[in-house]
């Protein structure tokens, strides 16, 4: 699945073009109002960007891997939250359905994530499983041709406005094997949400809890339609998701070094920028030596990702976007520390971007798996293959 290279391209400097003529403006608004513009919404939806990953034949771009992080490297560049409006929604919100969905499930929820009428949220996280993914309390009990669903789900991106759930929920025993995936709408009685959190950054990003009592989900809402495969489903879906936030760090990265390099040829002291200075120097040439060795990574894990069949794991390419995701954001951490550096004083206050990519940027090293469950997946798969 790939868009053909004259379409992409264009595809891709549309994008650019958005991101430094609507969104870099708007940035200010969202951290001063804590939300998207609903016209930059709207905009993302005619320009399709609801429907990035989804196939053509239910009304998406259906881009590669390999492009999709080429477009999250531009959508990087700016306030994270512009690319969560849609990000989870073609992400780990759907990519469950696409990879394992039945072809009815397909048909009947792909088409509307594709064009923005249905926005999904991906609910694994609980109060008491986190990290340790495969010990989820939220029970679903069969009830006729039905499941009854309760529990607690938290942090979830995007909750307050979706209009269904990937939801994990136990239907067997302890472990992954009795993990299943459902396909819950938002609407279903029983669902409340709770309050929006406040979070050290990503200003204009929605997470919340979301609490199920006694929330019927018919039995053919289980994702593939067979029980206990919830689990792999979700480590599918994470390796994606964790391949372009790796991308995403990049293109943080990225603006971050340019506004940083900026400042440094603007800001006088000692009678001459600071960039003249080889200590700045040597802080930039770090960031860029680092953000470059990252870029290249995503791009060769990418590609070997669009060789196998998304419906499949390979232990080898997850151990990739594992190094990936570990590199590139630690990489980002450092990268917005010399940044915050460089700007000296000012790089303390709000009214300079690097201030908020800071604080943004540290979220990236703890969701769709923390740094030291990275190392895990790595050092696993390098004593299986050895």
């Amino acid at each position: 699945m790939a868009l053909d290279t004259e379409s992409f391209d264009i595809l891709l400097a549309t994008v650019q073009r958005f991101v430094r003529e609507q969104l870099m403006p708007a940035e200010n608004h969202l951290e001063e109002h804590d939300e998207v513009p609903a016209e930059l919404i709207e905009r993302m939806k005619q320009m399709g960007l609801f429907g990035l990953t989804i196939p053509e034949e239910y009304g998406g771009i259906g881009l590669s891997v390999s492009q999709e992080v080429l477009v999250n490297h531009e959508l990087g560049q700016t306030a994270p939250a512009f690319r969560s409006v849609f990000g989870t929604n073609i992400g780990i919100g759907s990519q469950g359905i696409l990879m394992d969905g039945t072809a009815e499930q397909k048909r009947e929820y792909l088409p509307q994530v594709a064009s923005g009428e249905l926005i999904m949220s991906f609910a694994l996280t609980e109060p008491d499983a986190g990290t340790d993914a495969s010990s989820l309390k939220t029970r679903a009990e069969p009830d006729g041709d039905h499941y009854v669903l309760n529990g607690t789900k938290r942090f979830i991106t995007n909750a307050p406005r979706a209009g269904a759930f990937t939801l994990m929920a136990r239907t067997g025993g302890a472990g992954a094997a009795g993990v299943s995936a459902f396909i819950v709408p938002a609407d279903a009685p029983g669902i409340q949400l709770g309050r929006n959190d406040r979070k050290m950054g990503q200003r204009g990003t929605k997470t919340c809890d979301v609490v199920l009592e006694n929330v019927r989900v018919p039995a053919a809402n289980i994702i593939g339609g067979v029980p206990g495969q919830g689990f792999k489903t979700a480590m599918k879906v994470l390796d994606r998701g964790r391949l372009n936030i790796s991308a995403v760090a990049c293109g943080m990265a990225r603006r971050v070094l340019d506004d940083s390099a900026r400042y440094a040829r603007e800001r006088r002291q000692f009678g001459k920028p600071i960039g003249e200075f080889q200590l700045v120097q040597a802080m930039l040439a770090d960031s860029q030596a680092e953000l470059l060795a990252g870029w290249a990574l995503v791009r060769e894990v990418a590609a070997a990702f669009d060789l196998k069949a998304p419906e499949l794991s390979d232990p080898d390419v997850s151990m990739r976007v594992s190094c990936a995701k570990l590199f590139c954001t630690e990489m980002l951490g450092r990268v917005a520390d010399r940044g915050v550096q460089v700007h000296g004083g000012a790089g303390y206050i709000n009214e300079y971007p690097v201030e908020r990519f800071y604080r943004d940027a540290r979220l990236l090293r703890l969701y769709e798996g923390t740094t030291q469950v990275q190392q895990l997946i790595i050092g696993r798969e390098l004593q299986r293959a050895a």
